[in-house]
């Protein structure tokens, strides 16, 4: 920030003993060292920001500060180097004229931060959310508004009930129709820490750590990305993957949706805590994780906000593996986006599908729609040396990771099969197999209702 480039003394002067008079929440420090004297002092200020894991340098980041009020933190974060936008749900003209005064370049928005989105002020390093969510009717779906406008940390603070705050504690969450608490009737919830910590989970952050307490207010950073990098462990691996509400492979940014994932891992015992899942580079904490047989696992987990439509990158570790291979999810993709996507990049007649079958009852051209619903196909000219990983069947324009790779037969035919999520829409879909940049020309089945009869 700039000091006024020029300015009469004494109407400065004048101007701060006429907001001391008005009364300021923040205290405010200018550039000539007169301080504008708030409810709270620098010293409370500065060591409400203490407790979060900010860097003293910030430049070349964005932060944006929901409920600036005054704008001291605000102020802070572009001392610091930080291109700023504060929001509060009304406009406050001592903000404006602390600006002023500061020669500061911060942008001021007047929002409800409900209707925040990054369509609106795009998406930011670091969100302060500091002394907000006890004044909302709606603090859950705040959460995930901040949580899609950020990228890295979002720093959370709130008045929690005195309950020892124990982490481990039963969630709650108290309601104040009125002026229960501290008088104020703008004043409407106050969970508990263990609620407050639940909350951000269920918000869609990959890691929420509770900080410490001042007074009655909890302060908990919440973090985008997991903290550790990848291992060296046994690498899991993704058989299937589908929408765990719709059952099929659709997803909307429009939604509170979740993916569920099917992968193999020798671990046993794993828990919420020993599965990192990431969507378009962020984590989402599982919300369950539960054996589905000899070495195989399910674990269901939010799809994370603020993701752009289009094909993002799915992938997953376990405690200290690798990662694991690599799938599509596609968000707010469309029938003829698909569709391209089977057209496109069709190699060479060397590289093609031979046949393709119901996986369990062996019809041709056909899959019957089941809980275990499978396809198999039989392909011709598949490069030699292509490792699981890298094949898989696209279905109706998704990718679907390969179950199972034989090797080839007499004929030169590779037979491949890919589980199919079961509540895919019953129609005529088009399908490839697809190793690396290499796609056959699709060949057309039909899906079908009914179980039909195994053929061995």
């Amino acid at each position: 920030m700039k000091a006024r480039d020029a300015g009469d003394t004494e109407k400065i002067q004048q101007l701060i003993t006429q907001m001391n008079a008005l009364g300021w929440y923040h205290s405010i420090e200018l550039p000539n060292g007169d301080v504008i004297q708030g409810i709270q002092s620098l010293a409370q200020q500065r060591l409400r920001l203490r407790q979060f894991p900010i860097p003293e340098d910030l430049r070349g980041k964005r932060v944006l500060d929901i409920g600036a009020w005054d704008g001291w933190f605000s102020f802070e974060m572009e001392k610091r180097g930080a291109s700023v936008v504060a929001v509060d749900a009304i406009r406050n003209e001592k903000l404006l004229q602390a600006r002023e005064l500061l020669g500061s370049k911060i942008e001021y928005h007047v929002a409800d931060v409900c209707d925040l989105r990054p369509s609106d002020l795009g998406v930011f390093d670091i969100v302060l959310f500091l002394g907000v969510l006890y004044h909302l009717k709606h603090p859950m779906l705040a959460l995930e508004r901040v949580c899609a406008m950020s990228t890295d940390l979002v720093c959370v603070e709130s008045v929690v009930l005195n309950d020892g705050y124990k982490p481990d504690a039963v969630p709650l969450m108290e309601f104040y129709e009125t002026t229960e608490l501290c008088g104020q009737f703008d004043n409407w919830v106050a969970p508990n820490l263990a609620c407050l910590l639940s909350m951000c989970r269920t918000a869609g952050f990959a890691r929420v750590r509770f900080e410490g307490m001042l007074g009655d207010r909890a302060h908990v950073s919440c973090f985008r990305t997991w903290a550790s990098s990848e291992g060296t462990g046994p690498a899991p691996y993704i058989v299937s993957m589908e929408n765990a509400m719709s059952l099929d492979l659709a997803f909307s940014s429009s939604k509170d949706e979740y993916v569920s994932l099917w992968f193999m891992d020798s671990g046993a015992g794993l828990t919420a805590d020993d599965v990192f899942p990431e969507v378009g580079g962020y984590g989402s904490r599982p919300v369950k994780v539960v054996s589905a047989g000899p070495g195989g696992w399910e674990t269901v987990f939010k799809l994370p906000l603020g993701l752009q439509a289009g094909w993002q990158e799915v992938r997953l570790r376990v405690r200290d593996s690798a990662y694991s291979n690599r799938i599509l999810l596609g968000l707010d993709v469309n029938q003829e986006q698909r569709r391209q996507r089977t057209l496109a990049s069709q190699n060479s007649r060397e590289f093609e599908i031979n046949e393709a079958m119901d996986g369990k009852t062996w019809e041709r051209n056909l899959i019957r729609k089941r809980p275990d619903a499978c396809i198999s196909v039989w392909v011709r000219g598949l490069p030699s040396g292509s490792s699981k990983p890298e094949i898989c069947v696209r279905f109706d324009g998704y990718d679907l990771p390969s179950e199972y790779v034989g090797k080839p037969d007499a004929a030169g035919l590779t037979q491949v099969n890919a589980l199919i999520p079961s509540g895919i829409a019953p129609g005529t879909v088009d399908i490839n197999v697809v190793v690396r940049d290499l796609v056959t020309p699709p060949v057309r089945v039909e899906v079908v209702s009914g179980s039909g009869v195994k053929i061995d």
